[in-house]
This record gives C-alpha cells, structure tokens and sequence, in this order.
C-alpha cells in the first residue's frame, strides 16, 4: 500500500478504528480491503476480528495480549510494506428484480419525488454496476454503491418496523437488499427471491466485499 494517510480512533478499550479515507470512493474502499488481507496474512498477536466499512477499517483485539500503542505501530509496518497484496477476483452477481406494486411500495414515491416517471427510475437502476462496499446492518447484507445522481433519494422519515426478505432499496446514493426481513428505512422499490445468506452454505453471504452486483428488470408490476 506505501500509503501514510491512516488515521486511528480508540473505540473503548478492545477496538481500533484505523481511517484511510475522508470520503466515499472505490479507490478508499480497495485500501480497506487490502489493508484487511495484509492483516489477516500477518496474523498480528492478540487481534480477534476484522469489520470492514466504507473507509475504515475496525480491529478488535484483546488488550491483555498487545496494547492500543504497539497494535498502531504494527498496523502502520504492514500498511507501508512495499508491494502490493492482490485483491481477490471480484465476482459479478446479476440480480433478478420485481419492480413496483407489492415488490416495490415507494417506486411510485421515488418517482414523484425525483419527477421522473417509473420506467426511468428502473432504468437507472439497472443501468449502473455497483460495487459491495461491505456487509452489515443484518447478515449478508450489501451496502452498493454509488447510484447515479439521478436516483439520488432521502430515507424515509419513519422506518418500517418489518421489510420483507429479498426486499431492493435505495437511500442517498446507495442501494442495497434486505436478507433478512428486518426493520429498516430505506425506499423499497423492488424484490428479488436470490438468496443473500444461508448459514448452511460454505460462504454463507452471497455478496462479498469488492464484488460488482448488475440488477436486471424481471418485470416492472403496473402501478
């Protein structure tokens, strides 16, 4: 990585949040994710787990075994080995959708909202090829980004207290599906019946950080 644009945050006493980026890119997001491998290859004393986000990087560890100080001297030695850790192959997931009615209750709202019709709402979102930025929120589930400025959109003001499993949504400049039926805020405009994670398989989330997700229009419901 050769890179000395890290930043460190103590969050309590057995997490370090380590920052390389101020804002939203893939280029922040590719130096997340190889920053984890190189980690994870370095098998650092004392570090338990690694949660990736969009420009940082959170390492747990047990402080009775390397202490904040050391642990920060250590992340920078492998951050600045020279060389380059490649990433892994990322895989292009193309994801069924069933846009509006029932499968999408806020599409019609979207496209008042953005005064555009549905179609073209659709058509922006199946046009662009999202990036996983990272798993969270529930198991296996992808925060992609970024939509085109177009689709740009608030979150709702009051979220549902249940979205339906394999439910599509957007909010701000991202888009993302539900694995899970959970709460959640987002506008749905869409469903897809893909399984995102199973526990029972060998990689149980689908979807996994740095892989590319296309959504193809399977039928858009008449509103």
């Amino acid at each position: 990585m050769g890179d000395d644009r890290l930043g460190f945050r103590a969050m309590g006493d057995r997490s370090l949040l380590v920052e390389l980026g101020e804002t939203i890119s893939p280029e922040v997001n590719c130096r997340v994710q190889q920053l984890m491998l190189r980690l994870q290859q370095a098998r650092l004393p004392g570090v338990r787990e690694f949660a990736p986000g969009y420009r940082s990087l959170l390492v747990v560890f047990d402080p009775l075994a390397i202490s904040p100080a050391v642990l920060k001297t250590r992340i920078t030695e492998v951050a600045v080995q020279p060389g380059s850790s490649g990433l892994p192959q990322a895989k292009l997931i193309t994801v069924p959708v069933f846009y509006g009615g029932n499968y999408g209750p806020d599409l019609e709202w979207v496209s008042g909202h953005l005064g555009i019709s549905t179609a073209e709402v659709i058509r922006f979102h199946t046009e662009t090829v999202y990036r996983v930025y990272m798993i969270g929120f529930t198991p296996g589930y992808p925060y992609m980004g970024e939509l085109p400025e177009a689709l740009a959109i608030p979150r709702r003001s009051t979220p549902r207290t249940r979205v339906p499993k394999g439910s599509v949504g957007i909010a701000q400049r991202q888009t993302g599906i539900y694995p899970v039926a959970s709460p959640g805020g987002w506008q749905i405009i869409g469903w897809t019946p893909i399984e995102l994670f199973d526990p029972d398989r060998q990689l149980p989330s689908l979807l996994e950080m740095g892989d590319q997700v296309k959504f193809d229009a399977v039928r858009q419901v008449e509103i």
